[in-house]
């Protein structure tokens, strides 16, 4: 992020424009629906600047921009259409210690306008960095289709009320509230007049006063491998209502973004063979926070159900007296199976598959070597980085062939994932000098398909030879 985005206060507040033309006209457009003093600075300016100043909206000075124009201006906008003159008044605003923006000139701009989406007092501004202005704009129709007109109405009615409903216990029983408000009772009452929002706000706060507090929730949330755009649809939403979340390392940041600004975002620290907080405190805590009153969502890599000590929680849960909801994610496998061509079962070689863990919690995971190892087997391996010579091993000793396919996939739908193609008999030392630092999940009994492309290529060649 180059820009970070604020809404700086302008109440009251000088803004310095110096230009006359459209680029001007463009800008003041915008300005005119602040509340700052306005002053533009043109030699020759557009009728419709001429009449913004009759009227009083802003102050024209009809002359060339002069040192000391901009002494305590927040914001100054150069829009002369001309590069050098834009440079010079620039420089004169900059020695004035106001903020500096030049029209269609990114790199020696201070800061940015966004396409602003506006419903006074709720205001929406999107920024691209300037990359992609047509994108800002299209964001900016679909949302203005999508918010009614009466928004703003509701914001500015709501506003003065936020006194009254700190009456309500903070967290979901105050959000509950206002989303009642904006979304239900709000948009009924304002149809009958604006006079009727307050009384319906009076009301609506009467009703959830004397609602009984609702008891804390569990979602159990699977955040899937660590491509947020497969984070599913009902997990999205958890994490829009989240009071508190509760999440692993392997959760990927991009995914942790998406919960509520002011959720209390807990690491349990859960990596293999890592640094971890121990699953009794991680149980307490989902407990703590349900008996709380408090919307916890127990974000977990992968899907919840698959190596994810699960059950512990779900009983630790039940003990407490409180409801909760497994939101299943993608697991590792499925989704580093479709990034390599393959399926995980195929009609004429496999029509079941294993998921097996490397290790658990009494060191390297045993296994039914004997069926694992026979023709056509597939297993996703999952943990099996450290374990990688031991399940070698097991299965050279048991009677695979050392040609057997084996694919490691590190870091799988990450932008940064990598795909290790080897065979069975030389699992290790490939493991060791891939020098794998990320999550890495192993499938016995299958290959890219790419390299299987390669493979039958090399063999048709040695054939003909």
């Amino acid at each position: 992020m180059k820009h970070f985005p604020i809404f700086l206060a302008v109440q009251g507040r000088r803004i310095v424009l110096a230009g006359g033309g459209d680029a001007a006209l463009a800008k003041l457009r915008l300005l005119l629906k602040t509340e700052a003093k306005l002053t533009v600075i043109a030699v020759q300016a557009t009728p419709e600047i001429h009449a913004w100043a009759a009227d009083g909206r802003l102050t024209l000075l009809s002359r060339a921009m002069e040192p000391g124009d901009t002494m305590c201006a927040s914001l100054f906008y150069a829009a002369h259409e001309d590069a050098k003159e834009d440079a010079r008044t620039a420089a004169l605003a900059h020695r004035d210690g106001a903020l500096v923006n030049i029209v269609d000139n990114l790199n020696d701009s201070q800061f940015i306008t966004p396409a602003i989406v506006d419903r006074d007092p709720v205001t929406i501004a999107i920024g691209t960095e300037g990359a992609a202005p047509v994108l800002a704009r299209a964001i900016k129709k679909d949302l203005e289709e999508r918010l009614p007109a009466s928004l703003g109405t509701l914001a500015r009615i709501g506003k003065g009320f936020r006194g009254m409903a700190e009456k309500l216990p903070f967290g979901a029983a105050r959000r509950n509230f206002w989303s009642d408000f904006y979304f239900n009772a709000g948009p009924r009452a304002v149809t009958l007049g604006e006079d009727r929002v307050e009384h319906a706000l009076d009301a609506l706060l009467h009703d959830h006063l004397n609602t009984d507090a609702k008891p804390g929730h569990i979602d159990l949330v699977g955040a899937g491998p660590g491509d947020p755009d497969l984070l599913t649809l009902k997990a999205r939403k958890a994490l829009d209502k989240a009071d508190v979340v509760i999440f692993d390392r392997l959760v990927t940041p991009e995914i942790l973004e998406l919960a509520r600004r002011e959720a209390i975002m807990i690491d349990a620290g859960k990596t293999g063979f890592g640094k971890a907080m121990a699953q009794d405190d991680i149980n307490a805590l989902i407990v703590e926070h349900g008996l709380r009153g408090h919307h916890v969502v127990r974000l977990k890599a992968g899907d919840p159900t698959v190596f994810g000590r699960l059950d512990e929680e779900i009983d630790a849960i039940t003990s407490a007296d409180l409801s909760y909801t497994i939101v299943p994610g993608i697991t590792a496998a499925s989704a580093a199976v479709a990034n390599i061509g393959q399926s995980l079962t195929q009609r004429g070689r496999n029509s079941s598959v294993r998921f097996i863990t490397g290790h658990d919690t009494k060191g390297y995971a045993d296994h039914d070597w004997k069926t694992l190892a026979e023709t056509g087997q597939v297993a996703a391996i999952y943990m099996g980085k450290k374990s990688a010579r031991f399940i070698q091993g097991r299965l050279l000793m048991h009677g695979a062939a050392p040609s057997t396919p084996v694919t490691v996939i590190e870091n799988v739908s990450r932008p940064y994932q990598r795909v290790i193609a080897t065979i069975l008999g030389d699992l290790e030392p490939t493991m060791t000098n891939a020098n794998l630092s990320g999550p890495a999940l192993t499938f016995l009994g299958l290959a890219p398909r790419a390299a299987l492309a390669v493979a039958e290529t090399e063999t048709l060649t040695q054939e003909a030879l």
